[in-house]
């Protein structure tokens, strides 16, 4: 009987050393969750129960159980490295069939999805047109490689300042290219709807009437409107635009020679002024951009992917989904630090970065082995006495039993 006993606490100090083992090997891998060995004691156990005097029968391995506490973060230079400050862990697509991993080693695949070294790809909430995220599908994240869409430019914003001691020029008929026909001008850029760009120049012309200008816009050269007919700027005693009403100047549809559709501008003069001083332009804004290509891509800490263009332009292109598990010691190893749902695990609750029990997306930053390698080691000692302790059990048991033998 000793020696069954001896060789079942051999068999379980074995299995401590194999997991302590396995601990120690991927101290290095990204996203491991380390392992401990469970013991439960044996006894014969009958109809009646265990006996008052029993002395049991040994040891058994009850589980190898993983334990997901937190590893440390450690940043790279990658920023679809990506790493999950508190709970709950990345989902990741098989050709179909899910897997969860808390290792978000990603990079990009020549068709621009994002995936693992495995080829899985990373799963998101896509992005709805009118804003926001799919929360109830899961998507692909793949990274845009085609350029960006331009805009036609359709709303400019002056803030400027028109001087209060102006007077009329000399020549009243206006000609751009003459100075002496107007007071001021100010250009800047404009775009199509092809993405081409156009020069934009404002004309302001001082009027016989007190407090009174005239504006006129000119693209490339060419009047917007019929002849470049002007609109009335009228300014109170107090420097402030009292009209067109609201500071709105529509103009006319203008066609430009690239083919592009017409371009409808409307110029917000409702911050400029008319004070003493000199002519100065404080800032102009137009909504307009051209094509861009991709420069980057940005991950903030909710998990929302926004692609970042040259011509300042961001697109999203979803929100990385977190999955969590109400045991996630009862996921199912897959290897390569992956995980699949269980019966004993629940069923995954999905949700996204920052919202209640799913912690925070870092990116260009991977999560390290939850190992302490200083605890692993004596795990490793205390096993090996495990296992020389019941190796001298069963020379014991030898040297008793071979007395008996030699008995005459």
């Amino acid at each position: 009987m000793p020696f069954r006993i001896a060789l079942s606490g051999l068999n379980a100090a074995q299995a401590d050393l194999n997991v302590t083992a396995n601990n120690i090997a991927n101290t290095s891998t990204t996203g491991f969750k380390g392992s401990r060995t469970e013991f439960a004691d044996l006894f014969a156990v009958s109809l009646q129960g265990v006996s008052s005097n029993a002395s049991g029968n040994g040891v058994r391995v009850a589980a190898v159980t993983q334990q997901f506490a937190q590893g440390n973060i450690e940043f790279t230079d990658s920023n679809l490295d990506l790493a999950v400050s508190g709970q709950g862990m990345f989902i990741l697509s098989d050709a179909g069939a899910l897997a969860y991993s808390r290792a978000g080693a990603f990079q990009m695949n020549r068709d621009g999805y994002v995936v693992n070294s495995a080829g899985q790809r990373l799963q998101v909430y896509p992005p709805i047109a009118g804003g926001g995220f799919n929360t109830g599908g899961l998507g692909d994240l793949r990274l845009l490689t085609t350029d960006s869409a331009p805009q036609a430019t359709s709303n400019v914003e002056y803030t400027l300042n028109l001087p209060a001691n102006a007077t009329a020029p000399p020549i009243a008929v206006f000609d751009p290219n003459d100075p002496n026909t107007f007071n001021q001008a100010t250009s800047l850029t404009l775009f199509d709807s092809l993405g081409a760009t156009h020069t934009g120049t404002m004309y302001f012309t001082k009027t016989a009437v007190a407090n009174e200008w005239t504006a006129r816009l000119y693209i490339d050269g060419q009047p917007v409107g019929a002849g470049g007919t002007p609109t009335t700027l009228q300014y109170s005693n107090t420097g402030l635009l009292t009209a067109p009403a609201g500071g709105l100047l529509a103009f006319p549809a203008f066609t430009p020679t690239t083919g592009a559709a017409n371009m409808t501008i409307n110029v917000d003069l409702s911050r400029s002024t008319q004070f003493g001083g000199n002519f100065s332009v404080n800032s102009v804004t137009q909504d307009g951009y051209t094509t861009g290509r991709l420069i980057g891509i940005d991950i903030s800490d909710t998990g929302i992917v926004n692609a970042r263009f040259t011509n300042g332009n961001s697109q999203p292109l979803g929100q990385v989904a977190i999955a969590n598990f109400a045991n996630p010691q009862g996921l199912q190893q897959l290897g390569n630090t992956q995980w699949a749902e269980t019966f004993a695990s629940g069923q995954a609750l999905r949700g996204s970065a920052g919202n209640s029990g799913f912690g925070l997306v870092q990116s260009g930053a991977l999560e390290s082995a939850n190992v302490d390698v200083t605890e692993q080691l004596v795990n490793m000692i205390t096993a090996q006495r495990n296992f020389q302790a019941n190796a001298q059990m069963i020379s014991t048991a030898d040297s008793i039993t071979q007395t008996i033998i030699n008995m005459r």
